[in-house]
Order: C-alpha cells, then structure tokens, then sequence
C-alpha cells in the first residue's frame, strides 16, 4: 500500500513548498477534521472495505471530492484515523511508563495503576474498542500498521510491568502476552458493548459505578 507510510495529519506547510496528499493544511482543519470524526465511527461500524468515500462524506455533509482534498485517498483517511487514535493513546502511554519510575510503588501496586490508566482512556474514547473489533477482522497492511502504531506501544510498557510483578511473586505465574491482551480486550470491549450487558444490570446506565465494577473485575483477573 503506497501511502501506509504517510502521516495523514494537520501541518504547517511553508508558502514556498506544495503541500502532499493526505496532509490537510492547519487552514483546512475544520472540515478534515469533520471528516476525521465521521470516518472514525463509519470505520468502526463497517470497517473499511465496507465503507465508502460517499458515505464518510456525506455523514459529514460535505461533498466526496472534499475527501481527496483534504486526505488524498480513502487509504490516506483511514490511516489519519490510526494516527488519531495514536495521538489520543500518547499520555495513557506517557502516564503507564511513569508508574516504573516510582520508586515506592511495588511491582503489583503498578500493574494495577496500569490498569486503572487503561479503563480511564477506555471511557474516554469508547469508540475505539469497536474500530478494533472491525479492523481486526481482516489481515495485511493495514492491521500491522494498526497494531504497530497503536497496540505494541501499549504491550511495551505494560508488559513489563506484568512481568515484574509475575517475577516478584505478587500475580500468580502466567503468559504476561496472554495477559496483556485479555485486559486490553476484555475492558475495551465491555465497554464498547455495554449495551449487550445492559439487559442484565444497570450499572453500563451508571457511569462511575460501571467504571469503578470494571476495574474491580480487571483487577480480579490478575489472581
């Protein structure tokens, strides 16, 4: 895929040079970013080969031509949506790194401040559970590109957490890799799907006491 490489995002271009495909000048960022937002949700209930440039357009209210305009190709956009979902997950990743450098904090206290990192960003941005459930379906460039922009920055600093914690005896012995993905999926898609569970039990209708129940249950699973 030619433009897996491309970063699809909002820049600062000099007069003197002519700006690429699939970089949206600051001066267009309202209508890309409109755009943005639509793709987002049209991508994670389709996935994208479902999906169309028509339909992203017109759920934004703006014509298809204004997709080339502003991100080149329906490749160029999606890969702008991973980045977006990249730039949101960055002080989740800066916050969990941070937690290995507190002296006082045992191995365990710290997956657990891990954890509770990860249910905070999972609520702010439920939407992302469900892009995974989509683009997960399918295999090739674009999932590694997802995977490598987005899934292994989180596995290298959670990881090793699991693994200090594993070794000092405080989470019984198990796949840290394992691990990593149950909590990574089980929490992001409890919640992206709350709606399933919300026949059973009002707490998806009560947000601190869903979010404060999740993370009792993530924490349980450690053993």
């Amino acid at each position: 895929m030619k433009h897996l490489n491309d970063q699809a995002q909002c820049v600062t271009t000099p007069p003197t040079l002519r700006r690429s495909r699939g970089r949206p000048a600051c001066s267009d960022a309202g209508g890309a970013y409109a755009l943005l937002r639509s793709a987002r949700r049209a991508f994670a209930r389709s996935g994208y080969e479902a999906t169309s440039v028509r339909e992203i357009a017109r759920a934004s209210g703006v014509d298809p031509a204004l997709v080339g305009h502003h991100y080149g190709s329906k490749e160029a956009l999606w890969i702008a949506v991973v980045d977006q979902i990249a730039d949101e997950a960055a002080p989740m990743l800066a916050k969990t790194t941070a937690l290995g450098e507190i002296p006082d904090l045992g191995p365990r206290a710290r997956v657990e401040g891990a954890v509770s990192i990860l249910i905070d960003q999972v609520f702010l941005t439920p939407d992302v559970g469900m892009f995974f459930s989509t683009a997960a379906t399918e295999t090739g460039e674009r999932l590694n590109l997802l995977i490598e922009r987005v899934v292994r920055p989180f596995h290298d600093v959670l990881v090793p957490l699991l693994i200090d914690a594993i070794e000092a005896g405080e989470i019984p012995r198990q796949d840290p890799d394992i691990m990593f993905m149950m909590l990574a999926n089980g929490i992001s898609k409890t919640v992206v799907y709350s709606h399933v569970l919300s026949p059973f039990t009002s707490l998806p209708r009560r947000g601190k006491e869903f979010k404060r129940a999740i993370l009792t249950s993530a924490l349980a699973m450690l053993g």
